[in-house]
């Protein structure tokens, strides 16, 4: 059998860091995931958290860093640790940057953007590592072993989920995805609380027997209701989601800054009970800080 898959979690929170006594357990940086085979380096966002993987990285003693880099999208949250990564200015990294389609720069062109002169020090050309553009065709990349699949979600300035698969293993990281937006019983869901709540079958899809789903579950139900239309999903909804597609695991991730830790211990709690009372066995469990997963 292949090497196994690590997943560790850099930083979980979404919209702003909010170090605290009250993030504690969860963790206060924003999005960043690292998924490791090996020593090939698959890195999911650029939030407070990639500072804290690159000083990790240092610490490791690698003398060469190649490294995949995937944005979900590119609002402040999910960029803003970039200027901080540490290989970034090391002239022995290699950092892949991916695209969704050929010839879009998009992501380049915004990580760019944060190192002008008028939001930060120290511009993009003064990075010493080589960083080079690639780009997914229809939808999907090799990389070595790995495939690679991405997916449009819904969330203001577009979304992109990612499929990493590997001899029948498979993460999903979907972040910053609406999937509310996507119900498509929606008058029997809102009647019923309890009923399953449908969502498309191109995601489902997508999804489909992931050992690993790391999705956007930042809202509970009575908060939605105020936050429709900012990009972001209920706990319960993820919940369903997995159910539908049979996922083995579930991390609700991009937690509100409003949330405390214990606010997120009843938001995993009330996901965990309803795949309970549905007979269904997914592991569903809060992504923290410094958590990490062997898959295979």
């Amino acid at each position: 059998m292949s090497e196994p898959l690590f997943v560790r979690f850099w930083g979980t929170r979404g919209s702003i860091p909010t170090p605290g006594h009250k993030t504690r357990r969860y963790g206060g940086n924003t999005s960043c995931v690292e998924i490791r085979l090996g020593d090939m380096l698959f890195v999911c966002d650029g939030g407070t958290g990639l500072r804290e993987l690159g000083l990790d990285l240092i610490q490791r003693g690698r003398p060469r860093l190649e490294a995949h880099l995937f944005f979900s999208h590119m609002h402040w949250d999910h960029i803003q640790g970039f200027p901080f990564f540490v290989p970034a200015y090391a002239p022995s990294s290699d950092l892949y940057v991916y695209e969704v389609a050929a010839g879009e720069d998009r992501v380049q062109r915004l990580l760019h953007g944060q190192m002008r002169s008028e939001y930060f020090p120290v511009t993009f050309a003064d990075l010493g590592a080589r960083i080079l553009g690639r780009h997914f065709e229809a939808g999907r990349i090799g990389i070595g072993p790995m495939t690679v699949r991405c997916l449009e979600q819904t969330h203001p300035g577009r979304s992109f989920a990612y499929s990493f698969e590997l001899d029948g293993r498979k993460v999903v990281y979907a972040t910053d995805s609406e999937l509310d937006f996507l119900i498509q019983n929606r008058d029997a869901a809102d009647r019923d609380p309890e009923a399953l709540r449908r969502l498309p079958d191109e995601l489902v899809a997508f999804v489909a027997d992931a050992d690993l789903l790391i999705a956007d579950g930042q809202y509970t139900e009575e908060e939605y209701p105020k936050k429709v239309g900012w990009g972001h999903a209920r706990a319960n909804t993820v919940a369903d989601l997995a159910r539908q597609a049979g996922v083995k695991q579930c991390a609700l991730f991009h937690h509100d800054p409003m949330h405390s830790d214990e606010l997120v211990d009843d938001k995993v709690r009330l996901a965990k009970e309803r795949l309970e009372r549905a007979a269904n066995d997914c592991i569903v469990f809060g992504a923290r800080e410094g958590l990490e997963i062997k898959i295979g």
